[in-house]
């Protein structure tokens, strides 16, 4: 079974950068991609970004692109969000899921036992 785990949130101002991170563990071998989802307070879960595995192709929401940018390190077993220009409508938990295919929109399932528990990213002053 795969275990992810996220770290890098913290708060920002509007306009900020930050990067977070994706380390996965255990079993992957019937995950060909990682995405990350947010979700704040009282909001559904929104797809941010998702990266395949096998060929490095990447996927943005609208609300993110030319933002966000996923990227990954296999050697490390670390996928990567970097964040710019940040607004305080980002401000959310961020988790990281262990999918077969890339599958961001609200309609896809994604199992507790695949997904981490998040970090949280604030962006206010």
């Amino acid at each position: 079974q795969v275990q992810l785990v996220e770290s890098g949130g913290e708060m920002v101002q509007p306009g900020g950068s930050l990067r977070i991170s994706c380390a996965a563990s255990g079993s992957t071998l019937d995950a060909d991609a990682i995405g990350w989802f947010r979700q704040a307070p009282g909001k559904e879960r929104e797809g941010v970004a998702c990266i395949s595995l096998s060929d490095g192709r990447t996927y943005q929401t609208d609300a993110v692109k030319g933002r966000f940018t996923i990227s990954r390190d296999n050697a490390k077993n670390t996928v990567y969000l970097q964040m710019n220009s940040l607004r305080p409508e980002d401000t959310a938990n961020y988790y990281c899921a262990a999918e077969s295919s890339c599958c961001l929109g609200s309609a896809c399932f994604i199992p507790y036992s695949r997904r981490g528990q998040g970090t949280q990213v604030t962006v206010s002053s």
